[in-house]
């Protein structure tokens, strides 16, 4: 199945679908993080560790959210990044859920839900964009 993620669109280009249209172009896994809001478990996911280069792109629509060189291993069991690779292209509002009130983080082109935002990060921004690996596809740089 070839990931949607591979599109390529300016943020402006809003997209939704119904749940069955995302249904047809995710995996079972993409549909439940980015579309229902649901987990990783901590340390499954392929990019919980920093290493290839490149750009990290919504799995749903291939929007830019993350650059590989703002990945920081956290320790927390998810892909870490200081900071978005434009600020424009994430989205955030309160998640009440779970008894806690956090951050939450969405892709502003398709409301894919990422994961959660902490003020825990490494300098320079101090930010943890804690996310989902199944909520992203790496576009690996060329070497």
């Amino acid at each position: 199945m070839e990931p949607c993620g591979k599109i390529a669109a300016m943020k402006s280009d809003r997209i939704a679908r119904s749940e069955s249209e995302w249904r047809e172009v995710l995996t079972p896994e993409q549909f439940a993080s980015t579309r229902q809001g649901a987990t990783d478990r901590p340390f499954s996911g392929r990019y919980v560790h920093p290493g290839a280069d490149g750009i990290f792109r919504c799995v749903c629509c291939g929007s830019e959210l993350f650059d590989s060189a703002d990945q920081f291993d956290s320790g927390s069991g998810w892909p870490s990044f200081t900071q978005a690779v434009e600020a424009g292209n994430v989205t955030t509002e309160t998640d009440r859920s779970h008894g806690m009130v956090r951050t939450e983080i969405r892709c502003a082109r398709c409301d894919a839900h990422l994961g959660h935002l902490f003020s825990d990060g490494p300098a320079p921004t101090g930010m943890r964009y804690c996310v989902n690996s199944t909520a992203l596809e790496l576009d690996a740089a060329d070497t």
